[in-house]
């Protein structure tokens, strides 16, 4: 079974602070045993924070593989594009801008031919099968999602692939598996505000079930760090 360390702080920058601090030290570790690490990074509004402060880190960025655990599927200058996120916070930094990015094909034909094409490009930098990704960073939606793994869709019954189309919210979307996030050396979530509260206790919950909340579909074989604000964390 799944367990979870649950770091508590007040406010929300000082969870940027701890996150950024987290992450890079998890870097750090992985770049001492292995010559490149592999990580995969949340969308979304909660981590933007946190992607600046790291990028500022003296890490051998050159030596970091960053990798997105989701899509919308729509154009690179999309204002919804993660990978937009990724170029205005992370990478803006001088320091982190060395930092090898790897997008979501969202230009192929189909959102399948994407996911695809992604899924081939993990395998090949990343060994193993499911290819073991050195560190994960997710986020907790209010519904229980992470990634683009929504209550209710198929993405969250997929276990044969590595990466797979799905849908939210009234968009398509690519997102890594739960089979390729389970198998990941170490997995944080980052969970802020008091609309998360519901979600986070759901998703510490032992009995929970993992269709209403597939965040919980990632079971990694090491301690999941759940970093969250006192917003969200609540009593």
């Amino acid at each position: 079974m799944t367990r979870y360390h649950l770091i508590v702080v007040e406010s929300c920058e000082e969870l940027a602070h701890q996150a950024a601090q987290a992450l890079a030290s998890q870097i750090d570790l992985v770049l001492a045993q292995r010559d490149r690490a592999q990580i995969a990074l949340a969308g979304g509004t909660t981590p933007e924070a946190t992607y600046r402060l790291l990028g500022d880190e003296h890490l051998p960025w050159d030596r970091v593989d960053v990798w997105l655990g989701d899509e919308r599927w729509v154009a690179a200058d999309d204002p919804a594009s993660n990978l937009g996120l990724l170029k205005g916070s992370l990478l803006a930094s001088p320091l982190s801008a060395g930092a090898n990015l790897h997008p979501v094909p969202t230009g192929l034909a189909t959102p399948e031919l994407g996911a695809l094409a992604y899924g081939e490009q993990i395998t090949h930098h990343c060994d193993g099968s499911p290819p073991r990704l050195d560190l994960v960073l997710l986020g907790l939606g209010d519904d229980g999602h992470t990634a683009s793994l929504f209550p209710g869709t198929p993405a969250t019954m997929v276990t044969d692939q590595w990466v797979t189309v799905s849908e939210g919210k009234g968009m398509a979307r690519i997102t890594m598996t739960a089979p390729l996030l389970s198998a990941a050396r170490q997995v944080i979530f980052l969970v802020s505000g008091p609309g998360k509260r519901e979600a986070l206790r759901r998703l510490m919950d032992p009995e929970e079930s993992s269709q209403r909340t597939p965040a919980r579909l990632v079971q990694p074989v090491t301690d999941v760090i759940v970093l969250a604000d006192q917003a969200a964390a609540g009593g």
